[in-house]
């Protein structure tokens, strides 16, 4: 039989999955290579780390429970010690909020909860290539702030400057559509997808890349628009 693309599709996918029990490996391997993108499999979390870093793939799909190390490890790994700006989509049963915000925290970009339609998961997965796509500028440049997308590097006037993955994420996004405001809601989409924490966590967030990018004397780099949400200045 011919196998037929997705009618999402743009390309054929290299996805990596990451996932340990082989029912659901094996159902996401021959829904997706019936789609006719690319499959590659690793039932542990050492397995995955090695296929992530050192073959060529334009998606992962990761389980949070695994053995050998964790999904959680796994990704945080990844993002440290590698260069790479590889999309991760987190499989998991784990459905509680700390669980996503610790997912998302650990470098992962899409959350998606066992069980869970087939068509769903590609649809995400050509989301995050479409996300990822739009990006490819690794140097972008507003004031004295440059971050580097490629080595996720931030440096103020050429001093570097530390951020935990939330911050960095925050940063980019303002960045990306500087001098132009980024409202509250796309922040928080972009952070915590349509799982959103209760409180006003994106303020804690906001606080922080503040605390570390604002120079004593000076105004905040970062504006924040009243009812809207929050804008990056180009001067000082």
């Amino acid at each position: 039989m011919e196998k037929k693309p997705s009618p999402l599709s743009f390309h054929p996918l290299r996805v990596l999955v990451v996932e340990d029990d082989p029912h659901i490996a094996a159902n996401i391997g021959d829904f997706l290579e019936d789609r006719g993108h690319v499959v590659d499999f690793a039932m542990d979390g050492i397995s995955g780390l090695h296929l992530a870093v050192t073959q060529p793939v334009d998606v992962i799909v990761l389980d949070i429970l695994l053995p050998g190390i964790d999904g959680i490890t796994l990704c945080r790994r990844f993002r440290d010690d590698s260069e790479k700006t590889t999309p991760i989509l987190m499989l998991t049963a784990k459905d509680t909020l700390e669980d996503k915000l610790e997912g998302f925290d650990a470098g992962a970009d899409d959350y998606l909860i066992k069980p869970f339609a087939l068509e769903e998961l590609e649809a995400r997965l050509q989301a995050l290539i479409r996300r990822s796509a739009s990006n490819l500028s690794r140097i972008i440049t507003v004031g004295p702030i440059t971050v580097d997308t490629g080595q996720r590097s931030v440096t103020q006037a050429g001093t570097p400057i530390r951020l935990n993955r939330t911050c960095y994420r925050i940063l980019v996004e303002l960045m990306r559509a500087a001098p132009d405001v980024v409202t509250r809601d796309d922040l928080e989409h972009l952070l915590w997808s349509d799982r959103r924490p209760a409180s006003d966590v994106l303020r804690s967030h906001i606080y922080d890349l503040r605390r570390a990018l604002d120079v004593s004397g000076k105004n905040s780099l970062i504006e924040t628009v009243v009812g809207v949400g929050f804008r990056m200045k180009s001067v000082e």
